[in-house]
């Protein structure tokens, strides 16, 4: 390490925008480095050896050589071709950028270490590039544990200010989540119960408690997830807004 100009690690590309004529701007986020962006130079020329492997979605082995504000990339191989997937399928493609522009928002900070939120976005799109479950729960799933990552852990049994023991009816975005009726804020939203137990199943791993869930329920659902992530981010997910999925927020739980 110890001031090293060159350094490898496994990222996934998180997006790529035009440099030039023939060069493109990556934004990466590595397993052990954070977010770093990189220039890939030549890489939308034709004959370029790894233009096809720096796609959005895409793992990779990539070798980079520091720069002052931006690296360049030296070289790349293909772990796991996730964007093929994701790119032949619309549904898949929306969420696929829900994911990875979370993921960038959430490290903000360059070459700060990031390493769960890699780990939950490769497993998220491996997930979802698999289809092992409904597109739509693996989205509400990575939203709730990246807000849990970064500290943000929502509550959705006991209760998020006082630590009653819970399930409570009410569910306050502010709050942190799940209240009792004395901690209860005005105007406070009261979801079904089950859609209480399906964001609890979603955010431990519980799958097959998730699938059993009524379709109502997975729609107030994701309501209730796009505003406690808007709340923290304080600003949406632009994305969030293509996915093929009609949600139900109440109005209670809107945020800010």
């Amino acid at each position: 390490m110890g001031g090293a100009k060159s350094y490898r690690d496994e990222a996934v590309v998180l997006r790529a925008t035009k440099l030039g004529e023939a060069d493109r701007i990556v934004t990466l986020l590595t397993r052990h480095h954070g977010r770093v962006r990189a220039v890939a130079k030549g890489v939308r020329r034709t004959s370029s050896r790894f233009g096809a492997r720096l796609e959005p979605f895409t793992c990779v082995d990539v070798q980079l050589h520091r720069g002052r504000s931006l690296d360049t990339v030296t070289q790349v191989d293909v772990l796991a071709p996730y964007g093929q997937v994701l790119a032949a399928d619309y549904g898949l493609y929306t969420v696929g950028h829900a994911l990875v522009e979370t993921a960038e928002r959430f490290t903000e900070v360059e070459r700060e270490n990031a390493t769960q939120q890699y780990l939950l976005l490769v497993g998220a799109l491996r997930t979802l590039s698999r289809r092992e479950h409904p597109a739509p729960l693996v989205l509400d799933a990575f939203l709730l544990r990246s807000l849990a990552v970064a500290g943000y852990a929502a509550s959705f049994v006991d209760c998020a200010r006082c630590g009653d023991p819970g399930p409570h009816t009410a569910f306050n975005v502010a709050a942190g989540g799940a209240v009792c009726a004395a901690c209860r804020p005005p105007g406070s939203a009261a979801p079904d119960p089950q859609t209480l137990g399906l964001l609890a199943a979603l955010l431990s791993g519980e799958w097959a408690l998730a699938e059993d869930a009524e379709e109502r329920c997975r729609r107030e659902g994701s309501g209730l997830v796009a505003a406690f992530l808007q709340w923290h981010l304080e600003r949406g997910i632009r994305s969030l807004r293509h996915v093929e999925r009609p949600l139900e927020v109440p109005e209670a739980v809107q945020a800010r």
